[in-house]
């Protein structure tokens, strides 16, 4: 892979194949690195391009605007959390025992990255109050792994209902003050304890579902890994 004085890639057809991915995936690194240090808003596409030796116009070859690139940062940091979800989803414990841990350990990656990044934290606010599309994919796919686990509390008598994907759409609703980056800067501004405000409403969550017989199950009593 090589590049000419004006960071033009070489070659008539333009980079293809894994070329063409690299090129992107140091694209994102660098803006990813750039929103991190001064901010979504400050960050230029010449900026980009010239940490990496290119043209603007190379680097609109890969990206057709700035907003493809912010969004695409937004989506690298929404996959933190969704893989955070998943990794916890595919565990051995107890359905609710996981809808718990799952739900408390979103609350506190989104809380820390208000806290420790404040500038992604920034981009998903934006992300949120302009509705980009990736955040409607973000909530889908938690959406997508609530119900599978409370597929899996059904099939073991652990949750008591009848429509799984009509619960796990309740289950986002009653998580969103603990999710939405807004709503949780606005908490933690006021100096509100966030964690015992989430236990209370996982306790709501879990008796809606069926907890109260399942409660006095033994700890260990989970199937295998759940099949998201």
């Amino acid at each position: 892979m090589r590049f000419n004085r004006a960071g033009d890639f070489h070659g008539s057809s333009g980079p293809k194949g894994t070329d063409s991915d690299e090129v992107r995936a140091r694209i994102l690194e660098v803006a990813e690195e750039y929103f991190r240090r001064i901010g979504y808003g400050k960050t230029s596409v010449a900026d980009i391009a010239s940490e990496l030796g290119m043209s603007r116009a190379n680097v609109y070859r890969f990206f057709p605007s700035r907003n493809a690139i912010k969004e695409s940062i937004c989506r690298r940091v929404l996959n933190g959390i969704a893989e955070v979800a998943f990794t916890i989803a595919s565990s051995n414990a107890p359905p609710l025992e996981k809808l718990e841990k799952l739900l408390t350990a979103i609350h506190r990656h989104c809380k820390m990255t208000l806290l420790k990044e404040k500038r992604l934290h920034d981009l998903l606010v934006a992300a949120m109050q302009e509705n980009w599309p990736v955040i409607n994919s973000h909530i889908e796919q938690l959406v997508t792994i609530f119900e599978a686990i409370i597929r899996e509390g059904i099939g073991m008598g652990a949750c008591k209902i009848e429509d799984p994907a009509e619960a796990a759409r309740a289950v986002n609703t009653a998580f969103i003050p603990f999710l939405h980056p807004i709503l949780i800067e606005h908490c933690v501004q006021r100096g509100e304890d966030t964690e015992a405000a989430l236990r209370e409403q996982i306790r709501f969550i879990q008796k809606a579902l069926g907890q109260s017989d399942y409660a006095r199950r033994p700890a260990g009593c989970g199937p295998g890994r759940l099949t998201i």
